[in-house]
């Protein structure tokens, strides 16, 4: 499919003077399509669009009207279903069964779920007694009412393009926003579809605006730094959100960030070392490991430690369906960090290398899920975040030793531990410091549930009502009776 700029409720064509990039399958590395470079001028048209909607029709719908808008968006996706999952699939190279079971069908969710917050979200009132008047003892009522916040930017990653950009505008559009998004270039199918589907639902123009292009220097940075947005919205890289979050001070522009992650697991010896394994195994190496929820950090409990390191190693080997980094740059990084690991002493127990499997996948940009044991708690390789499938795995002794190290990291994003023993669950997952604990499972999502990073891994919660909040300011009213 053709990638295009989507603004004011009409896709921009191209021409003679649109600066094109190539759009590359990370799957055997060929190029695929072209995709337009937003120009300064562009985002500007963006954002006089987004400002024209809020002062013209999409302002002036009501919260009924906007949760019917955003089913109707969730049935268009529906019934596009595999040009989705198609446009998924060929963007990122994940495979086919991940976008269909998860990808896809939670953008849907997304819509429908706010749609249904917005509808019962409550407001508040308080009656204040007003002493003092000559007729007595007097009275006032005081209630709130919730605003948008105005033009909101959304910037999303290209590990889950469409499931994170509907994560965000979902709840942006629910509380009454008008939005410009601007997906990674390295994912620009499934955001233009998105605006496909946006389109045929009847918004207004205006209402939702779609842009191409890359960050630094180009349409990120004219969107995020434009003195015409509202509030930013973020998902990505930490540094790249210090950057934003610099330009955004300027203006004081509210922000919302979730960034990265170096997630630790924690095994203790009464787990079940099978659900453990498995679990373990799919939170290291789902999707390649490119989410941020990812383990790339195990303790395991000493008296299991070999025996999980053995089996652990062994199911990496088995792994045969797995995607391919999303592009040569971060095939070459991921690679870059399994040769510092041996160069700080690690032990490669399964991967480490470049996957040989004799078809077009061999030009493309594939790594091997990768098991490393060895390392000081303080090596790079067990520090900063890697985005690859790989984990190292380092044993303890007590608990109060388990809960230091998942915490020694700038990070703070999830945790895993799993445990048999309901009390040191209690115990040990209100001592981490992340956003999000799963205790015997990975990735266990509930969409009302407040959603986001400690330290380094962001600002601010998403889901639920907490996204509501963010997207909209309440405003109290107070009138004498």
């Amino acid at each position: 499919m053709r990638a295009a700029h989507y603004i004011g409720g009409a896709f921009l064509p191209d021409d003679a003077t649109t600066t094109m990039f190539p759009l590359v399958d990370p799957v055997d590395g060929t190029t695929v399509g072209q995709v337009p470079e937003a120009d300064r001028e562009t985002v500007d048209a963006a954002v006089r669009a987004a400002r024209a909607a809020l002062e013209g029709a999409w302002g002036a719908t009501g919260p009924e009207e906007r949760a019917i808008a955003l089913h109707r968006i969730a049935d268009t996706i529906q019934a596009r279903f595999d040009a989705f999952v198609d446009a998924e699939v060929s963007d990122t190279g994940k495979p086919r069964e991940l976008a269909a079971t998860v990808d896809i069908p939670r953008a849907i969710g997304n819509f429908r779920a706010f749609a249904d917050l917005l509808r019962a979200r409550p407001e508040h009132s308080w009656s204040t007694a007003v002493p003092g008047w000559s007729t007595g003892t007097g009275q006032a009522l005081n209630y709130t009412v919730r605003r948008p916040l105005g033009v909101v930017a959304v910037v999303s990653p290209w590990n889950l393009p469409l499931l994170l950009l509907t994560w965000k505008v979902a709840p942006a559009l629910a509380a009454g926003n008008a939005v410009i998004a601007k997906p990674s270039e390295e994912t620009p199918s499934t955001a233009t579809l998105l605006a496909e589907a946006i389109d045929a639902a009847g918004l207004p123009g205006g209402a939702f605006n779609l842009v191409h292009g890359h960050g630094t220097d180009a349409a990120g940075a004219f969107l995020t730094s434009h003195p015409g947005v509202d509030a930013i919205a973020f998902t990505g890289e930490s540094a790249t959100g210090s950057a934003i979050m610099r330009e955004a001070a300027g203006h004081l522009t509210p922000v919302s960030f979730e960034l990265g992650g170096k997630n630790p697991a924690l095994v203790f010896a009464d787990a079940d070392l099978d659900a453990a394994i498995e679990g373990t195994v799919r939170s290291a190496f789902t999707h390649s490991g490119q989410i941020c929820l990812c383990t790339e950090r195990v303790y395991v409990e000493r008296s299991r430690y070999e025996e999980f390191v053995t089996r652990i190693g062994a199911r990496a080997r088995e792994l045969t369906d797995y995607g391919p980094m999303i592009s040569a740059a971060h095939r070459d990084k991921v690679l870059s960090y399994y040769r510092l690991a041996v160069e700080e002493g690690a032990t490669v127990v399964a991967g480490g290398g470049v996957p040989h499997f004799g078809d077009r996948r061999d030009q493309g940009f594939h790594v091997e899920p990768t098991v490393l044991t060895g390392l000081p708690q303080h090596a790079r390789t067990v520090q900063e975040e890697i985005f690859g499938p790989v984990c190292h795995i380092a044993p303890f002794d007590t608990e109060e030793e388990a809960v230091r190290l998942a915490n020694d990291s700038r990070y703070g994003l999830a945790a895993t531990v799993w445990t048999r023993d309901l009390s040191r669950a209690h115990r040990v997952a209100p001592r981490i410091d992340a956003g999000i604990v799963w205790v015997n499972c990975w990735n266990l999502r509930d969409l009302r549930t407040p959603f986001g990073g400690a330290k380094d891994s962001g600002i601010g919660r998403e889901g639920g009502t907490w996204s509501l909040d963010f997207f909209s300011e309440p405003v109290n009213i107070c009138v004498q009776v």
